[in-house]
């Protein structure tokens, strides 16, 4: 029989603790974000259950669902937490117009490279998966977008911009190539991962400059 004198008002919406959860230190939220960056940048997102991700974070499934309504909202935090950092640091650098504009878009290409590479899982790789574009995903979409935005701008500011001054379409394409290397250096470092993230986010900085045309020799200046 439940409600005796020794009972205190009982709290809604709150998950019990799991035991199967494992002694990490991190909150549960953080716990089922580390699993599902591990299976989905591992095996795959259709290959992924949420009931996998829930016994990889250490909890059952129900627990999860107090987190997280399904795969697509671990997906989208995810994605978003691999712009959100460079976004910020791209107004940063746009503001700082003390500076020259080479040197400033070398900055926020080897700080994507530390961001996409250095964590654990590799999350860059989670670009190449088909379901990145759902219309779920449509606020991670919006924030690249404008991180794109920030590359063509600061390219812009550069020697090489001026050059394609009169050319919106040429100058595109170099923010493109760009941009598309950026994003595309989790396949090399997944081919490599031994490689020091450091060094490599330098070499691919000074790759990025040439490419825009500027010469990596820009950014000492």
């Amino acid at each position: 029989m439940s409600g005796g004198a020794d009972e205190g008002p009982r709290r809604v919406g709150r998950p019990r603790a799991d035991r199967l959860r494992p002694q990490s230190g991190r909150p549960p939220r953080e716990e089922l974000l580390c699993a599902a960056a591990e299976l989905f940048t591992a095996q795959g997102y259709a290959a992924t259950t949420t009931r996998a991700v829930a016994e990889r974070a250490g909890m059952r499934q129900a627990t999860m669902y107090h987190y997280f309504g399904g795969k697509e909202d671990l997906l989208a935090e995810l994605l978003e937490s691999t712009v959100a950092p460079s976004l910020v640091l791209a107004r940063q650098l746009l503001a700082d117009t003390g500076r020259p504009a080479a040197r400033r878009l070398w900055e926020l290409c080897r700080s994507e490279v530390l961001l996409l590479c250095g964590g654990p899982y590799n999350l860059g790789a989670l670009y190449l998966l088909p379901e990145v574009g759902g219309v779920r995903l449509a606020r991670f979409h919006r924030m690249r977008a404008e991180l794109r935005d920030a590359y063509r701008q600061l390219l812009g500011g550069t020697s090489a911009g001026a050059e394609l001054a009169g050319d919106r379409s040429g100058l595109a394409l170099r923010n493109d190539l760009v941009f598309g290397l950026i994003e595309g250096v989790m396949l090399i470092h997944r081919a490599a991962p031994a490689r020091p993230v450091a060094v490599f986010a330098e070499a691919t900085a000074d790759a990025a400059l040439r490419i825009a045309g500027v010469g990596s020799g820009a950014r000492t200046a």
